[in-house]
């Protein structure tokens, strides 16, 4: 890395870590910390500051900041609240440009004091040009340094890949990781932003936007303190990287609970779709919806149209996946009469051979399940498949045979499957088919509802925003 990292950059990709109340009692968020940063291997140095002790978890301690020999990029801020305000100055006065306040106890809390002491470290950091990410956060993740700056080492854990996911609320973040390490879904970074002291969505969205590790950059939003500035930010990044927010608030329950949560105004949630919509921001209803549609963004292309086939090894799980596609305004429209008429001859005359196509009469006859994907790839009238094969003993071979074709796939339109079987049986293939673009899910319902929200998000980008 050439140059010191500066605010943002530093709290991502810091060269050092000063942990501010770092511990070895694993009953204290500082041990944790500790361990984050430790058991995630992080590469740079880790400086423990903690005036009564000489070291933590094997690390030389020291009694605060300044007494630090050597440079420091990222301080982590550990203290009773009461503290931070003495801790920001000895940043500044050490040249540290980004930090972490995992400390709780302002804006969050009913005592109108936490609401003035969090405005005083953000005058402070604005006046000294730090950046802070918190309080009253889990912390910070970047897979890829790696860098573990949380209070769960648990982060760790989670797989590499490009989906960065920005939250208000650490428990989300906590459900987005867990579900993503079940979905083996890989994350470049994962923010907490907590009460937003001086680093806001609009900051992450732009500071991601132009980080190449980010391929789609998503967000659990319950309030907005600046969402004028967040819409223009989003409005920019649109054409670069795809944007994805699960807002709560529909209900007025969850509207003045997360007034609560977060100190802040959460509106009126029909007011944030249309903006969300005019900035290119794609609104999905739930946490597993957006895993799985940021998933698609991350490695597949865009369809063209509406136009889709369902392709089924076995009759129900096709219907499932036509049920969705039909609610979702997707068109199951008939193939074209070169397509139809190849279908026709591989497939024996019982068999459902329109759109939906019911492969399972095929199963045996490994040039026939070939002929009719490839025939499938081939029509320009289809826009996107879904592909659903659910094992069985007899059709074991199947996906092997169909990996070696959609490998070699030369048509970029979009390939939505629901390959299911028990664990340790093609996940091989699997694998190799998600690393050459073409999502996996474990239910039907799931595929079609993201390739739903491919097609959202294409209008989005046409600007066709009477067509949502």
């Amino acid at each position: 890395m050439e140059g010191k990292p500066l605010g943002i950059d530093a709290i991502f990709n810091p060269r050092s870590v000063a942990v501010v109340g770092a511990s070895d009692n694993p009953g204290k968020l500082g041990s944790h910390v500790m361990k984050g940063l430790t058991q995630g291997r992080y590469p740079g140095r880790i400086f423990p500051i903690n005036p009564g002790k000489d070291e933590i978890m094997g690390i030389k301690t020291y009694a605060s900041l300044l007494q630090v020999p050597e440079a420091i990029d990222l301080s982590i801020i550990v203290l009773p609240a009461e503290q931070v305000p003495k801790t920001i100055r000895e940043c500044k006065e050490k040249g540290i440009y980004g930090v972490i306040l995992i400390t709780a106890g302002f804006k969050e809390i009913e005592d109108k004091r936490g609401e003035v002491l969090q405005q005083e470290i953000a005058d402070l950091a604005n006046q000294f040009g730090i950046k802070i990410v918190g309080p009253n956060t889990f912390g910070v993740v970047n897979l890829h340094l790696p860098l573990n700056a949380s209070f769960t080492p648990e982060f760790s854990w989670v797989g590499k890949g490009g989906i960065s996911f920005v939250s208000q609320s650490g428990g989300m973040s906590h459900l987005m990781a867990f579900l993503s390490m079940r979905s083996q879904v890989g994350f470049s970074k994962i923010i907490g932003l907590g009460n937003r002291c001086n680093v806001d969505f609009a900051d992450m969205v732009e500071y991601l936007a132009e980080d190449h590790e980010t391929k789609v950059i998503t967000m659990y939003l319950e309030g907005i303190d600046h969402p004028r500035r967040l819409m223009e930010v989003a409005e920019k990044a649109r054409e670069r990287k795809p944007i994805v927010a699960y807002k709560v608030g529909r209900s007025h329950t969850s509207d003045m609970a997360s007034q609560f949560h977060t100190g802040s105004l959460a509106g009126k949630h029909r007011i944030y779709e249309g903006a969300f919509r005019q900035a290119g921001i794609l609104m999905v209803e739930s946490s597993e919806e957006l895993l799985d549609v940021a998933k698609a963004l991350a490695i597949s292309p865009l369809p063209e149209g509406i136009n889709v086939a369902v392709l089924s090894g076995q009759a129900g799980p096709g219907m499932a996946a036509c049920d969705v596609c039909e609610t979702e305004a997707l068109s199951l429209s008939p193939f074209s009469p070169d397509t139809q008429k190849r279908i026709e001859e591989l497939l024996p005359p019982l068999a459902i051979r329109t759109n939906p196509v019911d492969m399972g009469p095929a199963w045996y006859d490994s040039a026939a399940i070939k002929g009719i994907v490839q025939a499938v790839l081939e029509d320009e009238a289809i826009d996107a498949i879904i592909l659903c094969i659910m094992f069985a003993s007899a059709n074991r071979a199947s996906v092997g045979i169909l990996s070696e074709l959609l490998l070699r796939r030369r048509e970029r339109k979009p390939i939505l499957c629901c390959i299911s079987a028990p664990m340790g049986i093609w996940d091989e293939e699997i694998k190799r088919l998600e690393e050459s673009g073409i999502p996996n899910y474990p239910t039907p319902e799931r595929a079609a509802k993201t390739l739903a929200n491919l097609v959202r998000f294409k209008k989005l980008l046409r600007r066709e925003y009477e067509l949502l």
